[in-house]
């Protein structure tokens, strides 16, 4: 199979003592290319350096994540600018809003959003979204820049069937994770995900985070990581009612359409 990881925290600490070996996994299990997700300037200037490191391969998002989103400031967005320039950056984010946690500040997660939304809108890139118990701010704010930026992708949707409308009736992408392969809190996806258009649905990870429950066997350091999409992907099909080549070859065309990567054969 050609699939593609579209967010996978790779610059996690978890992934430091063997990252050759996990990338060499994803490889045998028919992962060709991953986007590094970065969620704060440091871990954006990490997911860079991976990608330049392994071109064709890796590839990188430049953002700041709505937990960190007290750090988003005049300096911040000026590291982001010079990295959402280099070519190996495909998108901004992860950014968005996370009423469920709340680590920072709802007033500061809005305007860090606002400005990251403005930034994509701006240099014309895709977004990498993340939204949790926020809802009815993320798709107004959305709203309003949507038809300036080339796509936006809403990253590991676990939400409800109202809001999945939302999304789509914004022509928004749909990023589908191992969350599916939880009986006790994706249920509710086994349905929805037949509702999402073929040309709109994306896979990934969320590496190193939401190992898949129905994997076996289960790692013993519970360490989710890239070569499980192919596991994901299998369910999603099935889900779906489709083969899963064609799930796969979906999926991957999706992804490269909207980050702009490469066929397989061009990064040789």
């Amino acid at each position: 199979m050609d699939l593609i990881d579209i967010g996978a925290n790779l610059t996690h600490e978890s992934f430091r003592h063997d990252f050759d070996a996990v990338l060499a996994r994803a490889q045998l299990a028919g992962v060709t290319q991953m986007l590094v997700t970065g969620a704060a300037r440091a871990s954006s200037e990490q997911a860079l350096a991976l990608a330049r490191a392994h071109p064709g391969v890796l590839y990188a998002s430049a953002g700041v994540h709505p937990h960190h989103a007290l750090d988003y400031d005049a300096d911040t967005e000026a590291a982001l600018r010079v990295l959402l320039r280099e070519p190996e950056v495909r998108a901004v984010g992860e950014t968005g809003l996370d009423y469920y946690r709340n680590y920072a500040p709802r007033t500061a997660q809005l305007r860090a959003f606002e400005q990251q939304l403005a930034l994509a809108a701006e240099l014309g890139m895709p977004l990498f979204l993340h939204q949790r118990e926020a809802h009815d701010d993320f798709i107004a704010l959305l709203r309003t820049v949507r038809d300036r930026v080339p796509a936006a992708v809403v990253h590991c949707f676990t939400d409800s069937g109202a809001a999945l409308r939302d999304y789509l009736d914004l022509d928004c992408h749909i990023g589908i994770t191992g969350w599916l392969c939880d009986e006790r809190r994706g249920l509710h996806l086994r349905e929805l995900v037949r509702e999402i258009p073929a040309q709109r649905l994306l896979i990934e990870t969320d590496a190193p985070y939401l190992l898949p429950r129905s994997v076996r066997p289960q790692p013993a350091q519970r360490r989710n990581e890239p070569m499980y999409l192919a596991h994901i992907v299998a369910e999603l099909a099935r889900d779906r009612g489709e083969d899963i080549l064609q799930t796969a070859r979906q999926t991957s065309a999706n992804a490269r359409a909207v980050f702009g990567l490469p066929a397989p054969d061009a990064t040789a």
